[in-house]
């Protein structure tokens, strides 16, 4: 048996494949190891044998997520390890970045360039079984251009400087039930504050129609291409996205590209279903 999660700072979506290669999905919040601690992230997996009653040895883990940099695997392998109670050699646990999971869910074993454009961003070039070259994405203060917590913080400054209209002001803040001091409480004092940023763009894809709202999607997603996909200087190669503000976005997405150079391929709203393709082929 197969067990693949994705997981990114807002959700994780898990497949078990079974030997007979029936596929069952589930989701849970968000599991990030560089922002929770290991109590959150023991949480964040204790439901496997709950929801998954099949489970049974011998099994392979395969755990992609957001934050499992090399100092923080061990920390999702102990507790993946402490999530079940198999024989240790009946027992393979894999923990790698999210950034490969968008890889081997767009291209498998080909080449190309995998993007993620959700909660954050981040892209890789991927030459079909490794990542060769990755622009750092900095996070949501410093980087992650494009990204659902880019567009949401420059969309809070835009209402709140004045240079998005009142009207979309009021409205955002009646549909959100907030105040101005509530959404700086939220921002500045609360846990995973890029999770709420990117809570605002289903709020945005619905006001396209306003120019100027319109124009800030567009250079945003200019300066991802500019600052990220530009640098691996392989314009000739495919871009292919996994994220939830690419998939909402994707008209829009592929219009910028094309501006800036690129043609843009495969977009998914999540890479869980190309990671059980790909899995499922090791078979």
């Amino acid at each position: 048996m197969i067990l693949i999660a994705d997981s990114g700072s807002t959700k994780t979506d898990w497949a078990l494949i079974g030997e007979d290669n029936s596929v069952v999905y589930y989701k849970t919040e968000g599991i990030n190891p560089l922002f929770q601690s290991f109590e959150d992230v023991k949480q964040g997996v204790s439901f496997l044998h709950h929801e998954f009653p099949t489970l049974q040895p011998p099994l392979s883990v395969h755990f992609y997520g957001a934050g499992c940099t090399v100092d923080k695997a061990p920390l999702m392998v102990q507790t993946l390890q402490a999530a079940f109670r198999f024989p240790a050699e009946s027992l393979q646990i894999h923990v790698d970045s999210d950034l490969m999971a968008a890889a081997r869910a767009l291209c498998g074993h080909a080449s190309g360039i995998a993007c993620i454009l959700g909660t954050g961003s981040n892209s890789c070039l991927y030459d079909g079984e490794r990542i060769l070259e990755n622009t750092p994405p900095l996070g949501f203060i410093l980087g992650d251009e494009g990204s659902g917590a880019s567009l949401g913080k420059h969309f809070l400054n835009g209402i709140f400087k004045g240079w998005l209209s009142q009207k979309m002001r009021d409205d955002f803040l009646m549909e959100f039930k907030m105040t101005y001091p509530q959404v700086i409480e939220r921002v500045y004092r609360h846990s995973l504050p890029n999770r709420f940023l990117a809570s605002i763009v289903p709020y945005i894809s619905k006001k396209l129609e306003n120019e100027e709202l319109k124009q800030m999607i567009i250079s945003d997603f200019k300066s991802f291409f500019r600052l990220n996909i530009q640098q691996y200087q392989q314009s000739g190669l495919p871009v292919g996205f996994v994220g939830g503000v690419a998939y909402s976005l994707e008209p829009l997405l592929r219009e910028v590209a094309q501006s800036e150079g690129f043609t843009v391929g495969t977009v998914l709203k999540s890479p869980i279903e190309g990671l059980v393709e790909y899995h499922s082929s090791a078979l």
